[in-house]
């Protein structure tokens, strides 16, 4: 599937950002601009059943391989620098061996959704659907009015069957066995989908590990500054 895209800059490096589950283009409207201001041409993808790209059929066009053949059919390959965001930084590293980006930075992977009874269950995130504004922001006290009125739209034309779509796949180590390229890891401090021993493991397979301290999950709408930061020698 083409995906939907935005563009920021025009400069000769090029950066690709992809958002994560239940976002689009819109989680980067910070971080692509700066980049721009860094010389780069940052282009943002809308993930199949998000934003303005279009939808699969059913929850089963919603896998992960899915979402990275879509970047491979969307995205110039030999980037700059790819930054992936959860469910983005999932499909980010099952096509960035295609993409071959001199760089990548995955921000609180979604490699391992947590399995068994109490695991992964799709209506967590379905369920944000009927959040009022006061509930999105009690949830992110952090954010802006704009990172508000981004959320509540956002959510609002997403396909909630991309939920449905990563049941199978729940329990899992989707993870990389080691970085096909030089990567860089950002984490959420605490993170909920990174734990401690993951984290090790990571390492372990040879990846770099930042966090972010305070920044929940979406860290890059969190402290955009801290994110930032946490780029520093990857930018």
């Amino acid at each position: 599937m083409q995906l939907h895209t935005r563009t920021w800059g025009a400069g000769e490096r090029v950066a690709l950002l992809v958002h994560g589950l239940m976002s689009d283009h819109r989680t980067w409207r910070r971080v692509g601009p700066a980049l721009a201001e860094r010389g780069y041409r940052a282009v943002a993808v809308d993930l199949r059943g998000h934003g303005a790209s279009g939808r699969a059929t059913g929850p089963a066009g919603y896998a992960p391989r899915d979402h990275a053949d879509d970047l491979v059919a969307s995205l110039p390959a030999g980037a700059e620098l790819a930054i992936g965001h959860s469910l983005g930084a999932l499909a980010l590293a099952l096509a960035v061996e295609r993409l071959a980006p001199r760089r990548a930075v995955y921000v609180d992977p979604a490699w391992q959704l947590p399995g068994g009874r109490h695991g992964y269950r799709p209506e967590m995130f379905t369920e944000a659907k009927l959040l009022t504004r006061e509930q999105v922001r009690l949830f992110n006290p952090r954010w802006t009015e704009e990172d508000l009125d981004v959320e509540l739209d956002t959510v609002r034309v997403w396909d909630e069957r991309s939920a449905h779509g990563l049941v199978p796949f729940a329990g899992r180590d989707l993870g990389p066995r080691r970085p096909e390229v030089p990567s860089l890891v950002v984490l959420a401090e605490p993170s909920m989908l990174v734990p401690a021993g993951h984290a090790l493991r990571l390492k372990e397979r040879g990846f770099e590990l930042r966090s972010v301290p305070g920044a929940g999950h979406t860290v890059q709408r969190d402290d955009f500054d801290g994110f930032m930061t946490a780029l520093d020698g990857w930018i």
